[in-house]
């Protein structure tokens, strides 16, 4: 899809659709009025018999007006709130694009921009409304028979005023870049783990990287990983045949001596559980487990595309959880890349394990910040549910970056506590530390093992086991998050 800008008056501009905004009781923006003036009074009449009431999201498609050059006009129903909220504006964005996909026209223009919104200027509207658009028509059809046909429409036209225009131009760039890594982060997600495996995701991180000079990826192999000392990871991937790999790709957009940004990701391609074996219902969607590493990868092309001038390094700890005659066992003693020794109880908390052997390796770049991003815990979706990611740290400056972050790209994450009190959970009479904390605070604990690892830098952990995919139904997939808030968060630090 591709989605321009431009400065234009409604009522002269040749488009298959132009979609307008319609208030609760009949209320005509400036953009309505406009088109209402040109076609002398047809478009009132037409609200009047009652077809459209404007309530949020309800939609009318017209074959034409007189006096407008547009072949058809959607009028969509936004509300009766002076400013919408940003999930409201999300839902007229999206019942926009929901009939705009099923009529013939290849282009439509767009006046939803002229609509207030709590809290976001011409730069941030357009590019919400460029990511609902670009994210709604997503398709995952690799493996069906019957593709989905591909829609008519290929160009979106946004139209702005004289004023905004640079700004909207910015927000529908960025927005174009962020769709994009979330798309990929999405198609990672829902292959199925027989082919998404870590030589897999290393043979993608190698793609995204050719012919990009700022970009390089290195892929450290079970030997290289045993030669670390990384006993944490490889106790997870020694039950399956496919061999780990800890991926690694420096991206150097920012000055040569700048610290850079950590994007720690979890990719375990699939979880059994290992030996303390997982329920067999829904096991298939522990496909997603490796949705931390997607996300780094789906930011990594935002960026990519962006060109940020920032220098960032993504760590992609990957492996598959199998129980096997070599998997490790409950009970088991292994040493981190840390030295630090960890009691396995429960080999299904594996992801802690690939990740406290990454955090360390992190230690070698002396970050201004470490982010790691991971399917971590189903508390933290009792929780939170599946709207927003669980956050924890060490340090309250990057705790608040983030979750501001969060707030501006709408896709927002929680602070829960960290508190000292929640580390005695992991104590261990035979080792350092334990590597689950019991029935309760498993989201809070789970981050308390992984801050034993990263006392050297700032650091901050997002539980994404709720909002990183759709379980269950026809809408079942993965969801491309955390992606917008990870690349806000690039963004922010590039001003």
């Amino acid at each position: 899809m591709q989605f321009l800008v431009k400065s234009a008056r409604p009522e002269t501009l040749k488009t298959a659709t132009l979609v307008v905004a319609i208030g609760e009781g009949r209320k005509l923006g400036a953009a309505a009025r406009a088109l209402d003036a040109a076609s002398e009074g047809t478009l009132s009449a037409l609200l009047k018999r009652g077809d459209l009431a404007g309530k949020p999201g309800q939609t009318l498609l017209l074959q034409g007006l007189a006096g407008v050059k547009a072949e058809r006009i959607l009028l969509v129903g936004c509300g009766k709130e002076r400013e919408l909220s940003e999930r409201s504006y999300r839902k007229v964005a999206a019942a926009a694009l929901a009939v705009l996909k099923t009529l013939g026209g290849s282009d439509a223009a767009l006046t939803l921009g002229e609509l207030m919104v709590k809290g976001r200027d011409a730069y941030a509207k357009a590019r919400l409304l460029v990511e609902v658009l670009a994210d709604g028509g997503y398709v995952f059809d690799r493996f069906k028979g019957d593709k989905a046909e591909a829609p008519a429409l290929t160009r979106i036209t946004l139209l702005a005023e004289d004023t905004d225009l640079l700004a909207c131009e910015r927000g529908a760039a960025h927005a174009q870049a962020i769709a994009s890594g979330m798309a990929f982060a999405r198609d990672l997600g829902n292959l199925p783990p027989n082919l998404c495996h870590p030589s897999f995701l290393a043979d993608e991180a190698k793609a995204l990287a050719k012919g990009n000079k700022a970009l390089k990826v290195e892929v450290l192999d079970e030997k290289k990983l045993k030669e670390l000392g990384m006993g944490a990871f490889l106790a997870v991937a020694q039950g399956s045949e496919q061999p780990p790999r800890l991926i690694v790709l420096d991206y150097k957009g920012g000055k040569k001596d700048d610290a850079p940004f950590v994007l720690v990701g979890k990719g375990i391609t699939f979880d059994t559980g290992g030996i303390s074996l997982k329920p067999g219902l829904g096991m298939d969607e522990m496909k997603y487990d490796m949705c931390g590493a997607a996300s780094v990868l789906g930011t990594f092309r935002a960026l990519v595309e962006l060109g940020l001038p920032i220098n960032v390094v993504g760590l992609l700890a990957c492996a598959e959880n199998m129980p096997s005659g070599g998997a490790t066992r409950p009970g088991d003693i292994v040493t981190t890349m840390s030295g630090q020794t960890v009691e396995i109880l429960n080999t299904d908390a594996e992801g802690r394990l690939v990740l406290c052997d990454t955090l360390t390796y992190a230690e070698r770049y002396k970050p201004q910040a470490v982010i790691d991003i991971a399917t971590l815990t189903g508390a933290c979706i009792v929780a939170l549910g599946s709207h927003t990611s669980g956050l924890m740290g060490n340090h309250d400056g990057l705790i608040r970056q983030v979750l501001k972050a969060g707030e501006t790209a709408a896709d927002r994450a929680w602070q829960l506590p960290l508190f000292d009190e929640y580390q005695e959970q992991l104590d261990s009479p035979f080792a350092d530390i334990a590597n689950i904390g019991g029935p309760k605070a498993g989201t809070i604990t789970a981050a308390c093992f992984l801050s034993r690892f990263a006392k050297k830098f700032h650091w901050a952990h997002l539980d994404i086991a709720g909002t990183a995919w759709v379980s269950g139904g026809k809408d079942k997939g993965a969801t491309g998050r955390p992606v917008p808030l990870l690349t806000q968060y690039l963004l922010d630090r590039c001003q």
